[in-house]
C-alpha cells in the first residue's frame, strides 16, 4: 500500500527547506571550529569569489539583512579577516576585500566544506550533481530577482 508521501509529492521548496536547515547545521559545527559563524563564512565566500562588494551587496548575496551584515562586516573587519576601503567613486561606499588570514582562514573552512559537499553528493555521479548546480542557480537567480530591488545601488 502506498504512503501519503508516495502518492503525493515532496513540494519542492519544502524539500530546499530540509536540505537548508541540514546543511546549516552541519555548517554551524563546522566552521566554529575555525572560529567563525555560518554567516560570517558566506560574507567570506562571496568575497573570495567577488571581492570588492559593498555591504548592502553582500547583505543581498548572502540573504541576510543589511543591519545583520553590517554586524557580520564589522566583526570580520575587527578579526583582520576582511579589510574595507573607499570606493573612488562614492567615499561613503566601502568595499570590502579578504585579507591573507581571511584568504587562510577560509581556505580551511573551505576543505572541511567539500567534505561536507562529497558526503551529501556521495549517492549522486557527476551528470546529477551539475544538473543539481544549474537547477539551484537557476532558482538563486531567480530568487534574486523577486527579492532585490530595482536599479543600481
Amino acid at each position: 500500500m502506498e504512503s501519503e508521501e508516495e502518492r503525493v509529492p515532496a513540494r519542492i521548496t519544502y524539500l530546499v527547506k530540509q536540505v537548508e536547515r541540514g546543511v546549516r547545521l552541519v555548517l554551524d559545527q563546522t566552521v566554529r571550529q575555525f572560529g567563525l559563524t555560518t554567516p560570517q563564512y558566506a560574507a567570506l565566500s562571496v568575497l573570495a569569489r567577488r571581492s570588492g562588494l559593498s555591504s548592502a551587496q553582500l547583505a543581498r548575496r548572502a540573504f541576510v539583512t543589511p543591519q545583520a551584515m553590517n554586524q557580520i562586516v564589522a566583526q570580520l573587519e575587527a578579526a583582520d579577516l576582511i579589510t574595507r576601503e573607499p570606493d573612488p567613486a562614492n567615499w561613503r561606499i566601502l568595499r570590502a576585500s579578504l585579507t591573507r588570514e581571511g584568504d587562510r582562514r577560509l581556505a580551511a573552512c573551505e576543505e572541511a566544506v567539500d567534505s561536507i559537499e562529497g558526503q551529501i553528493l556521495k549517492e549522486l555521479d557527476a551528470e546529477a550533481v551539475e544538473l543539481l548546480r544549474g537547477g539551484l542557480r537557476a532558482c538563486a537567480a531567480a530568487l534574486r530577482n523577486l527579492t532585490e530591488p530595482s536599479g543600481p545601488e
